[in-house]
């Protein structure tokens, strides 16, 4: 039995044909529509590597079967900037040195943007690790992420517009 599904992916509708319903959104990204750069940590919903946002809400994708996604709209780490050009979290984090590894990267700035979307963000460092917990850094690059999310709160603020 095959379960057919629409999914507006990084703002492309994609019909997608599953032969199983036990999919994981991460597994479809990366394995069906090589969509690499959303990361598989450890498949529990524990790291934060595989985060995206799904209707503008932080989701592990690890924890999420595509199939109960049907016309969701999905926005990942490929979807983000614009034609040649760095999306202000990714620039905040590349100034504040966010990453080391960069393995969890694309999950960090993923909460990241969803994080300030939210408008959770303020300019309370305190806050902002919190909200960022879910991510996971092997290299502990908590410092330069938190200020990151601070920096790129404020200038989109100080922009007028949202993370978009």
């Amino acid at each position: 039995m095959t379960f057919s599904i629409s999914l507006t992916i990084n703002g492309d509708v994609r019909q997608i044909e599953l032969d199983d319903p036990r999919v994981t959104l991460l597994d479809l990204l990366r394995e069906r529509l090589d969509l690499t750069g959303t990361k598989k940590g450890c498949d529990r919903g524990q790291c934060g590597a595989c985060t995206v946002l799904v209707d503008g809400r932080r989701i592990n994708s690890c924890l999420a079967l595509a199939v109960s996604l049907d016309g969701a709209s999905v926005e990942t780490i490929a979807g983000v900037g614009g034609e040649g050009a760095l999306h202000p979290v990714q620039e905040a984090f590349i100034a504040h040195d966010g990453f080391q590894c960069g393995f969890c990267t694309p999950g960090q700035i993923m909460s990241a943007i969803g994080l300030i979307r939210e408008g959770q963000a303020g300019s309370d460092p305190e806050r902002v690790r919190e909200l960022m917990s879910g991510n996971i850094c092997r290299c502990a690059a908590y410092a330069g992420v938190t200020q990151a999310v601070l920096e790129a709160q404020k200038a989109l603020s100080t922009e007028g517009r949202a993370a978009a």
